[in-house]
């Protein structure tokens, strides 16, 4: 009798591999969608408003660093910093009637209009303004941002 050769069954790994790879990419378009979902129902206002601001502060303080401190180079921000903060309650709707937010509000516009009234002629000026300006977004950040 001669024996028959054994036939090995086809491995079923190409199979799961097949499947694994549909799953992962049924799992990636899935968490794209929520994703999304969830940044579609966010309102990017408020962090708008902050980065317009910490450009502008960050170009102050370039501005410094470079020793470009006329009226000239500094103004033009300043004036963008003080529009911009005429939109921090609007901005902000949560805590705006917050009796510490409506103080560095008040005392940020408060600088920020002086600056406009007397702009910094010098580096040494422009310097402390950036640094008084820092000062009081770092102070509400500290109440507000945890």
């Amino acid at each position: 009798m001669a024996s028959q050769p054994e036939t090995k069954k086809p491995s079923a790994a190409s199979r799961y591999l097949f499947l694994f790879l549909i799953g992962l990419v049924v799992g990636a378009i899935c968490t794209v969608m929520a994703l999304r979902a969830i940044q579609a129902r966010q309102d990017p206002f408020p962090d708008s408003v902050m980065n317009v601001m910490a450009k502008h502060s960050g170009q102050l303080a370039d501005k410094v660093k470079q020793n470009r401190c006329a009226a000239t180079d500094t103004i033009p921000h300043v004036r963008t910093l003080r529009a911009m903060a005429n939109d921090l309650e609007m901005a902000f709707p949560g805590i705006a009637d917050d009796q510490r937010f409506k103080t560095h509000t008040s005392q940020f516009r408060a600088d920020l209009d002086a600056a406009l009234s007397a702009p910094p002629t010098d580096c040494a000026a422009a310097a402390a303004l950036a640094e008084k300006l820092g000062g009081s977004c770092k102070a509400c950040h500290q109440d507000f941002r945890g």
